[in-house]
């Protein structure tokens, strides 16, 4: 199923996640002034427990690690209204860093 033009907010709430205060993550991004197309959800394990709390955005596949509820009005005002993702907070596992692009821009 898919829903057009929604971004899918995913706050791990497992155990890992849990100890490192995903709740409060969640609550934040809650409480957060979100654009219309944004929903936000809990989710089970998302197997990036070494770098939790972890937030997943879909549909584009943004990761973010050690989220903390501070961190919560920059991902929704940088990523999800301005478009940008937050790049210091971006899963070093899943996104490549800039310095480890090739010269001619493609990821490794």
């Amino acid at each position: 199923m898919t829903y057009p033009g929604k971004k899918f907010i995913m706050v791990c709430q497992h155990s890992s996640c849990a100890v490192q205060g995903a709740l409060k993550v969640l609550s934040a991004f809650e409480l957060a002034d979100l654009p219309e197309d944004a929903i936000v959800m809990t989710s089970g394990c998302q197997g990036q427990c070494s770098t939790s709390p972890t937030v997943r955005i879909l549909p584009e596949e943004t990761w973010y690690f050690r989220v903390k509820p501070s961190d919560v009005e920059r991902i929704v005002e940088e990523h999800l209204k301005g478009g940008k993702p937050v790049r210091s907070l971006l899963n070093p596992r899943i996104h490549p860093s800039e310095e480890e692009e090739n010269e001619d821009g493609s990821e490794r």
